[in-house]
């Protein structure tokens, strides 16, 4: 989890980084400006990013071009979703503690992210139903609805269930995570408990509930956030909070949205892998709003 503290995200010592900086100014100078070119062991480039692990994981079971393609991309988008997962965190964190604006920074930051998410698609997204076909058998039961990395995404977004920890029963520690994840306020409780603080008609039962339940729009919500709006000048923290939410909310139903065009482009209406009803399933998930109330209330203002 990230803090919002500058001394926190730091590792180092003020001493430390003045004398990492005269190492480095020490090599240019006997480099001649040059880059280093002689190591004894690996890169340190190599070795900090632990690209040989990386180029090892890609595993294609078929002779199909198309499927390293589809691997890569996956892998980036479980990537991406941990670091969206991390900035999400850190705005929760932040509107515990009544820090809008470290708040506001993070669901920005948390946005780019979001933008390369969704622009993965493309590294796929033309792929032919021939294609597919050669390598999908190959990959059995697998299922992006298996993915824990996206499951903790969703309960941070505050779409939770209990029965979606079961696929990973035997991973413990993955459970230990969702367990965590679903048992505490979602980034949108956080939000709301901000606005009850403030005074805002939030009601007592929104602001302390089941965390371990899915979300459940409420009129009253509603009407705190249409308060909210009602002051859109630049100095309003909580009005920048809503549309920083709303950004990070529109590019969720992007992902699922782009998600079940790539799924119907690829294989139609055919069963999932993981046991669903395919395109039926996925058209649900990306008819759900994200953040309810921040967009049902454009109806009214």
């Amino acid at each position: 989890m990230l803090s919002t503290t500058s001394a926190q995200q730091c590792p180092y010592a003020p001493a430390q980084e003045v004398g990492a900086a005269e190492a480095r100014a020490t090599r240019a100078e006997s480099n001649g400006g040059k880059p280093t070119l002689s190591f004894d062991r690996t890169t340190p480039y190599a070795d900090y990013l632990g690209v040989d692990t990386l180029l090892s994981l890609q595993n294609p079971r078929t002779q199909e071009p198309a499927e390293s393609a589809f691997i890569i991309g996956t892998q980036v988008m479980e990537l991406l979703f941990t670091l969206i997962q991390e900035r999400w965190e850190a705005a929760r964190e932040a509107l515990e503690v009544d820090d809008v604006p470290g708040a506001v920074a993070w669901l920005r930051s948390a946005c780019k992210a979001q933008d390369v998410l969704n622009s993965s698609w493309e590294l796929f997204g033309d792929m032919t139903p021939t294609q597919f076909n050669r390598f999908r058998d190959s990959f059995g039961e697998a299922s992006g609805f298996q993915s824990y990395g996206y499951r903790k995404m969703e309960f941070l977004l505050g779409h939770k269930s209990a029965a979606m920890i079961r696929p990973h029963k035997a991973m413990s520690g993955v459970v230990d995570d969702l367990t965590a994840l679903i048992e505490r306020p979602s980034l949108y409780d956080a939000a709301l408990r901000l606005l009850h603080r403030r005074g805002l008609p939030v009601p007592d039962s929104s602001a302390d509930r089941d965390w371990t339940r899915d979300y459940e729009p409420s009129d009253e919500v509603e009407r705190a956030w249409t308060e909210v709006y009602a002051d859109d000048r630049p100095g309003n923290d909580l009005y920048l909070l809503a549309e920083a939410l709303v950004d990070v909310a529109e590019r969720v139903t992007r992902w699922r949205q782009l998600h079940l065009v790539a799924v119907k482009r690829t294989m139609g209406g055919k069963p999932g892998s993981g046991g669903s009803n395919g395109l039926n399933w996925l058209a649900r998930n990306a008819e759900k709003d994200v953040f309810p109330e921040l967009w049902s209330l454009r109806s009214t203002i």
